[in-house]
């Protein structure tokens, strides 16, 4: 009898797991890309190490879903941290983990892992189509192609992971939100996640310091707290400490609250020894380098102490300020800068097996869910797990 035939449509994490799984099962699987190549977003990860997943135990590893927790945990622990590093080792990529419990593949790299995984497909018959854009739903599926616009027959079951809509030069630019709201799929509102903010620097300030970090401080918004780094943009403030708050303060501001970020810029000295620090006479030195010298500051958070306001003078106040200087946040930094996207497909939608309940036998998987984290390894382990999770619901619903 023939196999099945599934058409995957994108080929990142979420598409590719899936596509490994399936084909391992005997199906006739498809895979098409709009971009040039597969992965692209996957590969761009790599370049910072390629952050898998987190050694974290999962009453820790979950909560990092916030209110998508619930929905994603069915998946995760079906394919957690550990399964997700033995699939690494089954295509001879060796994991290990971090100091952070931060779990990365022995090369710090992605493509290893990609080149591993292609050739796999490929052995097992896997078909990819690059250079083909999904546009929607045509009694099958249509497609702009190379060789101009086309109309597939409608396979035995269909897997959307178009991705979210950060990014979009990478190949994930959320117009399959459309696609699916002329269908009748419940939707949800793509947003900016993992992303920075814009502030009304002074042109002295933003034309001095843009590009330069700010490192090991601690971040905090509404009673959450988190160290890291920072960098300062021509235009606002971004990087880890500041993606890792970034729900929160992106909602703050969507309520059109007065929205600060607090940066402890010293949070290896207590105040009291801060204080002590600045007291000491700094005799003709002018206060900037009394506070280079005495308080250990780089020249961007000495004058970020003075950007919104004057900068104190008594070692007291001074001190107090080093340890809480609130920023002042103007609106969220565009799309286009995000790491990743929060929003897409809503969750009320979708059966246990990600099967969307307006269009049966298409399922969906990965950044297009209605679902957010924080960096650190989530993003990844979601994506690979939502798309396994949707290739066993199309497995079990054809019979395979």
């Amino acid at each position: 009898m023939t196999s099945p035939s599934i058409a995957i449509i994108g080929a990142g994490p979420a598409g590719l797991i899936a596509a490994d799984r399936l084909s391992e099962k005997g199906a006739r699987v498809t895979l098409y890309e709009r971009m040039p190549s597969v992965a692209r977003k996957l590969l761009m990860a790599g370049r910072g190490g390629l952050n898998l997943t987190n050694n974290e135990p999962a009453e820790a590893f979950l909560p990092r879903y916030r209110e998508a927790e619930a929905r994603l945990a069915p998946a995760i622990a079906d394919f957690g941290p550990q399964a997700l590093r033995d699939w690494c080792t089954g295509l001879g990529i060796e994991t290990f983990v971090g100091s952070s419990g931060r779990i990365f593949p022995s090369a710090l790299k992605a493509s290893p892992l990609v080149r591993a995984l292609l050739a796999r497909l490929s052995a097992r018959g896997v078909t990819i189509r690059t250079r083909w854009r999904f546009t929607g739903f045509d009694d099958g599926l249509r497609f702009e192609t190379p060789d101009g616009a086309l109309i597939l027959p409608a396979p035995d079951a269909t897997l959307l992971a178009l991705g979210g809509a950060s990014w979009p030069r990478l190949g994930s630019d959320g117009s399959w939100h459309e696609i699916l709201a002329e269908a009748g799929v419940a939707l949800t509102p793509l947003r900016p996640a993992n992303s920075g903010f814009t502030v009304d620097w002074s042109e002295f300030f933003s034309s001095r310091f843009a590009g330069t970090p700010l490192k090991r401080i601690v971040a905090s918004h509404g009673g959450h707290a988190v160290a890291g780094e920072a960098m300062v943009t021509r235009s606002g403030i971004e990087g880890g400490a500041i993606y890792a708050l970034s729900a929160d303060l992106r909602e703050a501001l969507a309520a059109g609250d007065a929205t600060s970020v607090t940066l402890d810029l010293r949070p290896d000295i207590e105040p009291g020894e801060l204080e002590q620090r600045l007291s000491t006479p700094r005799g003709k030195r002018s206060l900037s380098t009394h506070l280079r010298k005495s308080a250990g500051l780089a020249p961007v958070a000495i004058s970020l102490l003075s950007e919104f306001g004057e900068r104190p003078q008594q070692p007291a106040a001074l001190a107090a300020k080093i340890k809480a200087l609130d920023i002042p946040l103007s609106g969220i930094a565009g799309m286009s800068r995000a790491i990743s996207t929060a929003g897409g497909v809503s969750w009320e939608g979708l059966d246990e097996a990600l099967m969307l309940a307006s269009l049966p036998g298409v399922f969906v998987a990965g950044e297009m869910i209605d679902w957010e984290a924080p960096t650190g390894g989530y993003l990844l382990q979601a994506s690979f797990a939502t798309g396994l999770r949707a290739a066993e619901g199309i497995a079990r619903r054809l019979g395979l």
